[in-house]
């Protein structure tokens, strides 16, 4: 065997070590991208509180409708209204003159969208109401009354004898009511003319 030249030797080396070294170094790994960034959390002002859309409903009694005036405002917030109580709440006596015309007013004024007056009867409530300017009160003792009342009339009280109804049709009755449009057309005219009869005695002081 000749010995190896001084190039060739130097030539092994350089392989030997090359190969030695290739075989401890690892691979550089691929840099790691950063987490990312949590995305911020945007704190949003509350929402700005609005008036309410629910449509108001004064309802008043003498002592003879306490107990169906209660079972009528149960009915009245399950149906969404918004609801003025304009008493009573007890079963002492009081004069439904001055409970008709305080729910009647309320109606009149815009405050109310529609108004409810309990007696005995319904009668006095419903002359009562009427007394005011601006309103048009119906007793309603039947489905189709509360229809023809609305349908017709454009009734904006309703007036009701707790001691002629009972709770149930009294219930259907408001309900029925309530939800009744005004027909218009050949009504409207009519309901014109109660209204003129109306302003016409305000004018002539009658």
């Amino acid at each position: 065997m000749q010995p190896l030249s001084d190039e060739q030797l130097h030539n092994l080396v350089e392989r030997t070590v090359r190969q030695t070294l290739g075989g401890m170094i690892n691979p550089v790994p691929a840099p790691v991208p950063a987490d990312p960034e949590p995305p911020k959390t945007v704190m949003q002002a509350p929402p700005t509180p609005t008036a309410s859309n629910k449509k108001v409903v004064a309802i008043g009694t003498d002592h003879g409708g306490v107990d169906l005036k209660a079972a009528l405002k149960a009915d009245l917030a399950e149906q969404g209204y918004e609801i003025i109580d304009c008493g009573t709440n007890t079963k002492d006596a009081v004069d439904y003159p001055d409970i008709a015309l305080t729910v009647a007013q309320l109606v009149a004024s815009g405050k109310a969208w529609r108004g409810v007056v309990i007696d005995g009867a319904g009668i006095g409530s419903c002359m009562s109401a009427n007394k005011v300017a601006g309103v048009r009160a119906a007793m309603c003792y039947d489905i189709s009354t509360a229809l023809n009342s609305r349908e017709h009339n454009d009734a904006n009280v309703l007036t009701l004898g707790a001691g002629l109804i009972g709770t149930a049709l009294a219930k259907s009755i408001l309900k029925t009511w309530l939800a009744t449009e005004f027909g218009g057309g050949r009504h409207a005219n009519r309901v014109d003319k109660i209204i003129a009869i109306e302003k016409s005695y305000l004018k002539e002081g009658k």
